[in-house]
């Protein structure tokens, strides 16, 4: 499955490649974790000469050195603009002392995104994240305001990052009903290491047909193949700020390890090959440091997994989702359907009620 192998990202015709390229990392103001502009460009090469058309960048990313180094590379040779789908992000504030430099608020949007596609050397963006929720912002004024950057061309198309569930349902069916542009896609934290989102988010995503866009799906790096318990990793410089796996952790990574090995692949391939077997569209973002593991990541598009790794790699990932989500798992029986079965799935059978037991 090639990066030209396009998906149109949740109810939308916006086709995208089946990994999205993440710039994060692009420029050394990123506390040791960038890389240099050189390196930047020759992953965007890399990328995109695979067929990949999607780079993921924020208007903070190292203090707004990634969306230059993106936007100079985009500018260097002509049509590159049309092929790329661009996507940033707005919220953070990156003017201390202005209390109306971030969030999502129309005044802060209004100019956070004019600094953005100026870095970035273009008149719009493909795709425009609200990067966290902001609570002291109303949702009608944040959705309002993006409907309006749309209109005005300056923005395709709209999606929600970190923002807990029941405020995306609240912004989403505020603009279907107001006829304002709708979300498309939500990018959150999901990985074999991170699955709780599969509690809320992800089942909202699927019934509003919005596609997920995974972060970290390596977490960190842990599921990168470079972690083993009891020895230490030398080359990542993100060490210092993620610190180490735990318990739990290394026995999803050593069965990660031991599912690559069978399938003579790497720990990378394997946990971004798992990713695309989720429910629904998913679209994680690859980051990278190096030319390097940008190639070991894009292994994760030719690998296959059988039935019983899948099920292997889900049942030892099994998250604890809060409450209300065990009550619809086995519980969820008891609605008392006396034994039938309803959507495909057999009640289990219980005592019949007594007429004293019954209150109206």
């Amino acid at each position: 499955m090639p990066l030209d192998h396009y998906v149109t990202l949740g109810r939308s015709g916006l086709r995208v490649s089946p990994f999205a390229l993440g710039a994060m990392t692009f420029g050394e103001d990123a506390g040791g974790a960038g890389c240099s502009v050189e390196e930047s460009e020759k992953i965007l090469d890399l990328y995109v000469a695979h067929g990949g058309n999607v780079v993921d960048t924020a208007n903070f990313y190292t203090n707004g050195h990634s969306e230059k180094i993106l936007g100079d590379w985009l500018a260097a040779a002509p049509g590159r603009r049309d092929r790329v789908v661009v996507a940033s992000k707005f919220f953070a504030n990156l003017f201390p002392g202005n209390p109306n430099g971030g969030g999502a608020g129309r005044s802060a949007i209004l100019a956070q995104l004019d600094e953005s596609l100026r870095r970035l050397r273009t008149d719009h963006l493909d795709l425009y994240w609200l990067h966290n929720w902001d609570r002291h912002t109303p949702i009608e004024e944040t959705m309002r305001t993006l409907d309006d950057v749309v209109r005005a061309g300056k923005v395709r198309y709209l999606g929600f990052s970190n923002v807990p569930a029941w405020v995306t349902a609240q912004a989403q069916t505020r603009a279907l009903l107001a006829g304002w542009t709708p979300l498309i896609a939500l990018q959150v934290e999901y990985s074999l290491l991170a699955r709780t989102v599969e509690g809320e988010i992800a089942p909202f995503a699927r019934d509003q047909g919005l596609a997920l866009v995974p972060w970290s799906p390596l977490r960190n790096g842990f599921l990168s193949g470079k972690y083993r318990r009891g020895a230490a990793v030398g080359d990542s410089a993100r060490t210092a700020f993620v610190g180490q796996p735990d318990e739990r952790e290394y026995a999803v990574i050593e069965a990660v390890a031991a599912v690559a090995e069978e399938l003579d692949t790497t720990s990378a391939a394997v946990a971004l090959a798992w990713l695309r077997t989720r429910p629904g569209t998913v679209v994680p973002i690859l980051g990278a440091r190096r030319v390097g593991h940008l190639e070991q990541n894009l292994e994760g598009l030719d690998v296959e997994l059988t039935d019983a790794q899948r099920t292997r790699l889900d049942d030892l990932s099994a998250p604890t989702l809060d409450y209300p989500a065990p009550m619809h798992g086995s519980m969820r029986a008891m609605l008392q359907f006396a034994g039938t079965t309803v959507d495909g799935e057999a009640s289990e059978v219980y005592p019949p009620l007594l007429q004293s037991d019954v209150r109206y």
